[in-house]
């Protein structure tokens, strides 16, 4: 029997899926992602990236 994934999953999941889209994305055109690090924005290579 499969279990039913709570609404917290299902939004933890579909950030996550985003993500991974977005970090794509910005390999495919070599764009800077920025993050957000010690209270600051920075700008990170995807391909430091997962």
């Amino acid at each position: 029997m499969k279990k039913r994934m709570s609404i917290q999953d299902k939004a933890e999941a579909a950030l996550k899926e985003a993500v991974r889209g977005v970090i794509k994305e910005h390999k495919k055109t070599g764009r800077p992602l920025p993050i957000w690090k010690d209270g600051k924005v920075v700008l990170v290579s995807p391909y430091k990236l997962k």
